[in-house]
């Protein structure tokens, strides 16, 4: 059987919007962690920042909607992210 086929697209380029900016990311699937880093490369998760993190344009029976620590979310073409940024008080 062909390799691509196999593949079913967990390999292919998509290319989403995070925080208003275009990002280009492999597979089908992203974490809430991955969305994060995303949004803000570099800055470590956890201590006293939390975060939000809501989507649009979806793939399937949920196209919109919100992501919490451990989740993942199935991912297609044009998928836009909002990641917030929250200190805990």
């Amino acid at each position: 059987m062909n390799d691509a086929k196999q593949d079913h697209g967990r390999n292919k380029e998509f290319t989403i919007v995070v925080n208003a900016q275009p990002k280009s990311v492999a597979g089908r699937e992203l974490s809430f962690e991955q969305v994060v880093d995303l949004a803000f490369p570099g800055v470590p998760q956890g201590g006293n920042r939390i975060y939000t993190v809501t989507y649009r344009r979806g793939e399937g029976n949920k196209p919109e909607g919100s992501l919490i620590a451990g989740e993942t979310v199935k991912i297609k073409e044009g998928i836009v992210f909002n990641v917030t940024p929250t200190d805990k008080s």
